[in-house]
């Protein structure tokens, strides 16, 4: 799986097309507002939140500082429950 396209819609959302012919709409906002991570904080300007780019089948930000899992945008689940510790959360889906 592969994603093909990114679109902006408004804000922090963004529509994802995979190779499979699947488009998630997917709002980022709940993710960076909710984490106490300070990498978090750049992308809450939407400036800084569009320069991303879809690179080797991945979404990413400035060279894999931000970075999600594949099926999470697919399935457009970042969030996995409402316990989850946020900060744990953005470390996970870093590459590092």
């Amino acid at each position: 799986m592969e994603i093909i396209n990114v679109t902006h819609l408004r804000s922090h959302i963004l529509a994802i097309d995979f190779n499979d012919g699947h488009r998630s709409m997917v709002d980022f906002a709940p993710f960076l507002y909710g984490n106490a991570h300070p990498d978090c904080d750049r992308y809450k300007r939407i400036g800084d939140f569009l320069r991303f780019e879809v690179e080797d089948g991945n979404l990413n930000w400035d060279d894999y500082t931000m970075i999600f899992p594949i099926e999470d945008l697919y399935h457009n689940t970042l969030i996995k429950s409402p316990k989850q510790n946020f900060s744990e959360g953005f470390r996970a889906h870093r590459s590092f």
